[in-house]
């Protein structure tokens, strides 16, 4: 026999009076068909009704029950809700199981630790039981934890049905792939914070971390320097306002402000500025030294001419040694 249900709905007619058409709302039946009772879906939201229900039931009694036990050593406040772990390691254990129901292999741990979960919370039931009205008490008591245990176990196997071999297996390798994806761009992620972390603490101290671009090595002439950040800034703005100090002093001066680098940072810095960097009004001690052993002047001959030469460009200011150091510094690297 075909059973419908009727439903009403609305739709927009063309209804003129008077030469006026205008569009209104109009219900009208609909008979739709109704599918036949799914006794079958029926029956398993019954008894997965049943089960919820009966765990339930069971938690409240072995709570009672072995809160009641360990009331006996602990105060209540702590005794009761330290009871809840007997059932809630077995329904742990099965809903564990439940999600592994498609892999046999990964179900087979969580149900047996389900059922030694399960026989703990039977004994504390039974053990308090037994004290307070003897071994019918203790194993009526303990059953109840054990039927609603088995009754879900009954629904799992009815649920959980099997995979073929193959899907299985399919399934576990594309599991494993994907899980091993997961971890490594977790530790990734956890990667990059550790260097974000180590990166702002090197900033903070005015150092570069040893992985990024920011070292102390020259460079090759016309080459852009790889240094950057606040000790690159610093050593700019130090030649701008300090024209004819040497190496030694840009670098003596930014010890004092926390920022360490060394005299041949400095020159590979303001050896390597690209033309829109700010430079210093006048070429350095060291551009001036180059230019006169460029000239042919030699370094180590002609030290008194090559002072000469720096002292008419830098003033008479410029030590001997200034000059000497880096004459050999010039030497060392020419070698």
């Amino acid at each position: 026999m075909k059973t419908t249900r009727t439903e009403w709905r609305t739709r927009q007619v063309l209804h003129t009076v008077d030469g006026d058409p205008e569009l209104i709302d109009e219900q009208y039946r609909v008979d739709i068909p109704v599918p036949p009772r799914d006794w079958d879906r029926i029956v398993h939201n019954g008894v997965t009704t049943i089960a919820v229900t009966l765990t339930a039931v069971s938690v409240a009694w072995s709570t009672v029950s072995a809160g009641s036990l360990l009331d006996r050593a602990a105060p209540a406040a702590a005794a009761y809700p330290a009871a809840l772990a007997y059932d809630a390691a077995w329904i742990t254990c099965m809903g564990l199981e439940w999600l592994a129901r498609h892999d046999p292999d990964r179900a087979r741990a969580p149900r047996r630790a389900g059922y030694v979960a399960l026989i703990l919370a039977m004994a504390a039931i039974a053990a308090d039981g037994y004290l307070a009205g003897g071994m019918a008490t203790a194993a009526a008591g303990a059953a109840i934890s054990a039927i609603a245990k088995g009754l879900w176990h009954l629904v799992l196997n009815h649920t959980a049905l099997p995979l073929p071999e193959r899907d299985r297996a399919w399934l576990k390798a594309r599991r494993g792939k994907l899980g091993a994806r997961m971890a490594i761009a977790a530790q990734q992620r956890h990667l990059l914070r550790l260097q974000g972390q180590y990166d702002a603490l090197a900033a903070s101290y005015g150092q570069a971390a040893p992985d990024s671009p920011d070292t102390d090595q020259d460079t090759e002439p016309g080459q852009q320097d790889s240094l950057s950040g606040p000790a690159r800034r610093m050593i700019l703005a130090r030649a701008q306002t300090m024209p004819n100090a040497t190496e030694e002093e840009i670098a003596e001066h930014l010890a004092g402000h926390g920022i360490t680098v060394t005299p041949e940072t400095v020159r590979t810095v303001l050896d390597s500025r690209s033309d829109d960097t700010v430079r210093p009004l006048r070429p350095t001690i060291t551009d001036t030294v180059k230019k006169a052993v460029q000239s042919g002047l030699d370094a180590d001959k002609d030290r008194e001419a090559i002072l000469s030469a720096v002292r008419a460009a830098h003033g008479q200011q410029v030590t001997r040694d200034t000059v000497v150091r880096t004459l050999n510094r010039i030497k060392g690297r020419a070698s």
